[in-house]
């Protein structure tokens, strides 16, 4: 099931590929689409916790469901 949840802090191309690199490394079957516009992320295979802590430690802010 595929959750979107909210991020803040993206303003480049870099930074969404920063996003993606790190939620392919919390799990590298993850499937990711970074919506750089909406400053949201679709997640599908990965729990929130972990998404969270990938955000986070990808430099960003993970503001929850969006």
């Amino acid at each position: 099931m595929t959750k979107i949840y909210k991020i803040s802090g993206m303003s480049c191309g870099g930074c969404v590929r920063s996003v993606e690199k790190a939620l392919k490394a919390a799990a590298p079957d993850v499937q990711v689409e970074v919506s750089l516009d909406q400053g949201t992320v679709a997640v599908e295979g990965l729990s929130e916790a972990l998404v969270a802590q990938a955000i986070e430690e990808a430099g960003f802010t993970f503001e929850g469901t969006a």
